[in-house]
């Protein structure tokens, strides 16, 4: 049996926190429990034979305690998990018979308290994954997993660097351009969402729709990254969910977690964990 693969999760907690990860939300008149990726993959590396596969070694953050924005979008969760206090996952989870907590490490992008056109913010994104690199370097990484990290990196996945194709990345949208249920980059699930209503968002600024024919599925991709958005070559899809026309939003992610990104998930892991298999080698 090969040595399980070195797994690092790279993720924003205020990705997390906007999904109400870890906390009951409303749904269909009734509660139901959003349960993150996160906690997910968790439970599958401890009760699939995933976890004979992988070895979770660390979870990385990149939201920055120094960003006012992000403070605020935090404001119901903090930084690090309090047993008394929200969090996107229940205080006492364990993988693989660890706290999960104590695989935490944040590594803030700061570049990000920059305004987009300062000269600076090129230079603090090249500092942000170098030093995103150290931590992957000092994990040993074989396999880095990215879910809803809200930063577009650039070095990292270039052919040159060492994780080129194994960094890899689970977005809630069918990514496949050829797809009649392609929806790429941060509104995803929105985008979606106005699908089945009928419309297609042309202008995300001023929310300007046009009208189309409703499209009433949606799934979930498990691609590698590349320097685009959600652009990377496809792993496998699971076109699982069906939108309701009167879904909200949170009831929508709920569907599309349990129904398809959860699955691709756990496949695309299977999956790349045959490759290594096959090849002899990291994924």
């Amino acid at each position: 049996m090969p040595t399980p693969a070195k797994l690092v999760y790279v993720m924003s907690l205020r990705n997390a926190a906007a999904d109400r990860a870890g906390q009951y939300i409303p749904y269909r008149g009734a509660e139901r429990y959003m349960m993150s990726p996160l906690e997910f993959l968790a439970g599958a590396l401890n009760d699939t034979p995933l976890g004979e596969a992988y070895s979770l070694e660390a979870v990385i953050f990149d939201d920055d305690p120094g960003s006012p924005a992000d403070l605020e979008k935090l404001a119901d969760y903090g930084f690090v998990p309090h047993a008394r206090d929200n969090w996107i996952y229940p205080p006492d989870l364990l993988v693989q018979g660890r706290p999960v907590g104590q695989l935490l490490r944040n590594i803030p992008s700061t570049y990000r308290r920059l305004p987009l056109n300062d000269r600076n913010r090129p230079p603090g994104k090249q500092d942000f994954e170098r030093r995103l690199r150290a931590q992957l370097d000092e994990a040993e990484a074989d396999l880095v997993v990215l879910d809803g990290l809200l930063v577009i990196l650039d070095d990292l996945v270039r052919p040159h660097s060492p994780y080129h194709r194994r960094i890899v990345n689970i977005h809630p949208g069918i990514t496949r351009l050829d797809s009649p249920y392609e929806r790429r980059g941060a509104y995803a699930t929105l985008d979606a969402l106005h699908g089945a209503r009928g419309e297609q968002v042309v202008n995300w600024q001023t929310m300007k729709t046009e009208r189309r024919a409703p499209v009433l599925k949606t799934g979930a991709s498990f691609h590698y990254v590349d320097n685009g958005i959600d652009s990377g070559e496809v792993i496998l899809d699971v076109l699982g969910t069906d939108i309701g026309p009167e879904d909200t939003i949170l009831e929508l992610r709920w569907n599309n977690f349990n129904n398809s990104l959860f699955p691709a998930l756990r496949q695309g892991l299977a999956r790349m964990a045959d490759l290594r298999s096959r090849e002899g080698a990291a994924p």
